[in-house]
């Protein structure tokens, strides 16, 4: 009689440790699974990483991967006011400064004939529509046109670029400087 005494506590006691899994399990992998989405953490400044750069005829496409940890990337057409105001270096938010490989002197800027550094400003849209400000990660890319290079130039046979984002909070990313383009 005893042994079934025990038979009963035993066969008492898996009872109750199934009824209880039934509700630990399930929120333990609540609680893995929510680990697994945390959201990504990226600093403030933007951070551009160069992707690719694809020639076509003589414009083309360069490719960075970004991340912002406000996500404040991108300027709508009606942000004109100050700092976005047209006269103000902040009112373009993407920089893609044109260098060239002079022989005996190395890399320097492209000029225009008349004397003018090249620099490529663009106007990048916002990628988010939140008013919140979360993470973002991505690729952007622009169309470098309508020439990638200096058609009044000898020296644009080696060129590369050095480019820099700038987000709402006037944070300026790292600037990124590509590798050498050969013609």
């Amino acid at each position: 009689m005893h042994t079934i005494h025990n038979d009963y506590v035993n066969l008492g006691i898996r009872t109750f440790m199934i009824q209880r899994f039934k509700y630990i399990l399930p929120v333990f992998l609540f609680l893995v699974l929510t680990a697994c989405f945390k959201k990504e953490e990226y600093p403030v400044e933007p951070v551009i990483v160069f992707d690719r750069f694809t020639i076509t005829g003589d414009s083309a496409r360069l490719s960075l991967e970004f991340t912002d940890g406000d996500g404040n990337i991108g300027l709508r057409d009606d942000q004109v006011a100050p700092p976005y105001d047209p006269a103000s270096f902040y009112h373009y938010n993407l920089y893609i400064e044109y260098w060239e490989k002079q022989d005996g002197a190395g890399w320097q800027p492209g000029r225009t004939p008349q004397g003018d550094t090249i620099v490529f400003k663009y106007r990048i849209k916002p990628f988010t529509t939140s008013e919140k400000d979360e993470p973002v990660k991505g690729i952007l890319e622009v169309l470098v046109e309508p020439v990638y290079y200096n058609p009044f130039s000898t020296d644009n046979d080696t060129i590369k670029y050095k480019i820099t984002l700038i987000d709402r909070d006037l944070h300026l990313s790292n600037k990124l400087e590509t590798q050498e383009i050969i013609r």
